[in-house]
């Protein structure tokens, strides 16, 4: 039987030996695919492996490299590490599936780089689940940025460098100019960067520093998508959509919020965060910035741009929900992770099948695409449940918690907030398949209706397993919800 410590280094080196595999069948389509599939499974297996050890309360810890004293590239399986790794270690099968009938429907080019870069960037969201410090969980932060900015930029286009520019500027600056300054000023103040449940910091620190250095963080982790520093994620839509998909569900935004939860929980600590002036102001940025993003996303016509808006938005309520300082924010943060990876995976699953399909990016072009795409519509539709969180889908219960977490901590106008957001996401998502339903023939203008056929059954299979993921997380949430109680 293999050790608790050999999965953890497993879970860690899978993806790199994928991408060896990738690389050298890069010439033979079926067998380099495979490669991705099979190393994705193993992947999910070996991590959903170290569930119970974990639930258990067993340390289970690795040591790779040791700088100095208090210094070391170190990883450790913790319950809210766990979380974020068993989803990204699923989607990414899943996702690979997808690509497989996207890229060659679309006809993407460069597509042995594409899936060799998809896994090292799983590998790289593995280092940050799995990282026992901010040192650890910041050189793999960065990877993960360096190895995704090919992926945005793929196209080649004009307009797909313009996009990687912004995106990497922004990433690659709000991480070094002030989250690299917060990661040195722990180390300065608490003598430690190691995770720490209850916090690190001693109790007579200087508040005014914490709210400083809590600032810092928030704006630090530009991958969360805190206004002001959102403008690379809309930028980013020049991408492919399985790109978009693993920056949107799979990996960087996820691993964005991630951050500022295991931040928030293990560095802070809950009721220290609690404590902090700077808390509460920045709880109501992350409140306009849910705001703020579903009003820009009811405006946009392209159909990723309004998908990737929403997700500005949704993130805002992750970190609404840490920065709440209560239990049930905190439960609510860490299961709209989850459930917010699988509806939005699907909807940007669909806008790549339509695209492939039908060739259509704009909202107005898809009136009675739904006779035509059928599958596809009624994915988006159930998927669009999920993001507003009413039932038959998962969603309901992290906006439950979200909801009980601002009642826990008073925050009656942050209520009011996520329940005005939740009617604006009603607004730019329901019209989408109800319009493909039951309006027009799938024409812009008059003429008889083009047959348009479902995107390829690679692709479809896809998007079939995250639509059911949707539904079946509303009756099944509690594998997630446990961790999370562990984790608090």
């Amino acid at each position: 039987m293999i050790g608790n410590e050999s999965l953890l280094q497993l879970a860690l080196l899978l993806p790199l030996v994928a991408v060896a595999g990738i690389r050298l069948l890069g010439r033979h389509e079926n067998l380099r695919e495979a490669v991705s599939l099979l190393a994705g499974t193993a992947l999910f297996a070996t991590v959903c492996s170290l569930y119970d050890p974990v639930f258990r309360g067993e340390l289970v810890e690795i040591r790779w490299l040791e700088l100095m004293p208090g210094l070391s590239l170190a990883f450790r399986a913790e319950p809210l590490g766990l979380l974020f790794s068993l989803i990204a270690s699923f989607l990414w099968s899943v996702t690979t599936l997808y690509a497989i009938g996207y890229m060659r429907g679309h006809g993407e080019g460069n597509q042995t780089r594409f899936y060799s870069l998809f896994a090292v960037s799983i590998g790289a969201v593995m280092g940050i689940a799995f990282a026992e410090n901010l040192f650890t969980l910041f050189v793999f932060y960065e990877v993960l940025t360096l190895s995704t900015y090919p992926l945005v930029t793929h196209a080649g286009t004009d307009k797909a460098r313009a996009g990687g520019r912004v995106y990497l500027g922004i990433l690659l600056g709000t991480s070094i100019g002030f989250f690299l300054l917060a990661i040195v000023a722990t180390w300065l103040l608490a003598g430690t960067l190691s995770f720490t449940p209850g916090g690190v910091f001693d109790a007579d620190t200087p508040r005014s520093l914490l709210s400083v250095l809590l600032a810092l963080y928030v704006f630090g982790v530009g991958k969360a998508a805190v206004m002001p520093f959102h403008r690379w994620l809309p930028a980013a839509m020049v991408a492919p959509t399985p790109v978009s998909a693993l920056l949107h569900a799979v990996a960087v935004v996820k691993a964005g919020v991630f951050v500022l939860l295991k931040v928030c929980l293990l560095i802070f600590g809950l009721d220290t965060l609690g404590s902090i002036p700077a808390t509460e102001w920045l709880l109501y940025l992350a409140g306009i910035s849910v705001l703020l993003a579903s009003v820009v996303a009811l405006r946009q016509q392209n159909l990723k741009a309004r998908l990737a808006y929403s997700t500005v938005s949704q993130l805002g309520y992750i970190t609404m929900g840490a920065l709440l300082a209560t239990s049930a924010g905190f439960s609510g943060s860490a299961l709209h992770i989850v459930m917010h990876a699988f509806g939005k995976i699907t909807l940007f699953f669909c806008a790549g099948a339509i695209l492939v399909a039908a060739h259509k990016t704009e909202i107005h072009q898809l009136r009675g695409i739904g006779r035509q795409m059928p599958v596809t519509m009624v994915a988006f539709f159930i998927a669009s449940l999920s993001i507003i969180g009413i039932p038959p889908t998962g969603g309901t219960w992290s906006k439950w918690y979200l909801m009980l977490g601002t009642l826990e901590a008073g925050q009656w106008l942050l209520m009011a907030l996520l329940m005005g957001s939740s009617l604006l996401s009603i607004a730019y998502l329901l019209p989408i398949p109800l319009r493909a339903f039951f309006s027009g023939n799938g024409q812009d203008s008059g003429g008889p209706p083009v047959a348009i056929r479902e995107a390829p059954w690679p692709s479809l299979l896809a998007i079939g397993v995250t639509t059911l993921g949707c539904m079946l997380l509303l009756f099944y949430p509690n594998a997630f919800y446990q961790l999370i109680k562990v984790a608090l």
